[in-house]
Parts: structure tokens; C-alpha cells; sequence
């Protein structure tokens, strides 16, 4: 039997390792909204090749979407997927409905790729890809700060691409406020605030009245039966992240 040193103690002693890995992830990059055919499709690709759809990590790349192809099914997509043997590590995505149905459902959101991607055709019985090296992380353009200075109507949904977003006025049940950067609201917060949507960790949330739907940064949230049970539910609050738990702290 292992023992322990008298110096050792289990609060001192590592229990984990943070190491980097090369793994070989499949990117299924989609090119219009039909998850009919998509099913269709993927079940003749798993004929021809079923080793090949079995447990293969994937991320589903939504960022060649055309704008006008409407919003996506984004758990539909995945279930289809894991019908076939493939498994959803995390989405790319540029669109904000997209980005926001990814948040929703907890599920990581990655920038969108400006490498050259070859198409991979699995073939009948092949072996798995060679693992690539992943693309360097697009850097985020910076862009000013977008002031609103009407209220928020239920049903809005206002975005601020690569910088903070500042409302003067209220906002209502029902709308949506999303940024790369900092969220401000001057007026009372009714809606929903995601900050940092693309990953910004030191993203904050500021708020002269907090009674929001739901808030968030860089994918981590509190929805408004967590918020409620908050002390400082209705005053003048920033949220923040630390690690993965999001901290409320008076102004």
C-alpha cells in the first residue's frame, strides 16, 4: 500500500497537470440550412466509410453560413451529428444568432478561421486523418465603443463586434445585449447581457439596476433564478469572471 509523506498532505500535493495537445478534430463546415439533406448526406458518407463516424470529435463550423440563411437548429445539428458517430466538441461561428444559440446551451464558441481548410472525403475503411496543428487564433479587431441612447425594446437584439456596447437608457424583458468587450446599462437591466461572446474572459458587465434575464461572459452565465437570490438583485452591480464562476459586486 502507498504511503504518504508527513509533509505531503492531500490539500498540498498536485492532484492534475495542465499539458498541450496535437489532436486531430474534424471540421464540418456548412454550407446552407437544410438538416434534411445534411442527415441524407452524412448517412451515405457513413456507408461508405463507418470507421470513420465512430466517436470523431468534431466542431461544427457555422461561419460560412450566408447571412440570409436564417437561424439554425443548433441542437437539432447536433443531434443529427451524433446520429452518425460524430460528437460536438464546439461550434465556429460569426454570426450572432448562432453565437448566442451556442451560449445558450453552454457549448464553447471558437473565432472564426481565415486559414485554408482542405476537404477531407473519408474513405471506405480508412484510418483517421493526420492531426493537424490548429490555426493560430484570429486576433480580434478592435473597433469603438457602440452607444445606444434609446431603451431596449423587448425582442431587440443589439451587438457590439470587437469593442464595449454603453446604453444610456433602459432595457426591457425580452432584449438582448451582446458584445465582444464590456457591457454598460445605465438604465434599469430587464433583458439578457452577454459580454466577451467571443471569449474574453476580462469582459464586465455594469449595471445601475440589476433585475436581468440572464447575463454572461465569454459563455459562462446566471439566469434570473440565480440572480434573484443575489443580495444586490436591483442595485447597481458589475459581474465578472473568475475561472469559471461569475462574481456580482456592488458599485
Amino acid at each position: 500500500m502507498q504511503t504518504m509523506s508527513l509533509n505531503q498532505t492531500p490539500d498540498i500535493a498536485p492532484v492534475f497537470q495542465l499539458k498541450g495537445s496535437m489532436l486531430a478534430i474534424t471540421v464540418l463546415e456548412l454550407a446552407r440550412n437544410d438538416l434534411e439533406s445534411l442527415d441524407r448526406q452524412l448517412a451515405a458518407k457513413v456507408i461508405q466509410a463507418p470507421n470513420f463516424f465512430s466517436n470523431t470529435p468534431l466542431v461544427l463550423a457555422l461561419d460560412k453560413l450566408p447571412a440570409d440563411e436564417g437561424a439554425i437548429d443548433l441542437p437539432g445539428l447536433m443531434r443529427i451529428c451524433r446520429h452518425h458517430g460524430l460528437r460536438t466538441l464546439a461550434i465556429r461561428a460569426s454570426r450572432i444568432e448562432d453565437i448566442a444559440a451556442a451560449i445558450a446551451i453552454d457549448l464553447p464558441v471558437l473565432p472564426p478561421s481565415g486559414a485554408r481548410e482542405r476537404p477531407l472525403e473519408p474513405e471506405p475503411q480508412a484510418k483517421k486523418p493526420e492531426p493537424t496543428p490548429p490555426p493560430p487564433p484570429a486576433e480580434p479587431e478592435v473597433r469603438p465603443t457602440r452607444i445606444i441612447t434609446s431603451p431596449v425594446r423587448g425582442g431587440q437584439q443589439i451587438y457590439a463586434q470587437g469593442g464595449d456596447l454603453v446604453v444610456t437608457g433602459s432595457v426591457s424583458p425580452g432584449a438582448e445585449l451582446l458584445a465582444d468587450g464590456n457591457i454598460h446599462v445605465y438604465g434599469a437591466m430587464r433583458g439578457r447581457a452577454l459580454a466577451g461572446i467571443k471569449g474574453n474572459t476580462r469582459a464586465r458587465i455594469f449595471c445601475q439596476q440589476m433585475t436581468a434575464e440572464m447575463v454572461s461572459i465569454a459563455g459562462q452565465y446566471k439566469v434570473c433564478e440565480d440572480l434573484r437570490r443575489d443580495p444586490l438583485w436591483g442595485t447597481g452591480v458589475q459581474v465578472s469572471l473568475s475561472g469559471d464562476v461569475l462574481n456580482i459586486t456592488r458599485l
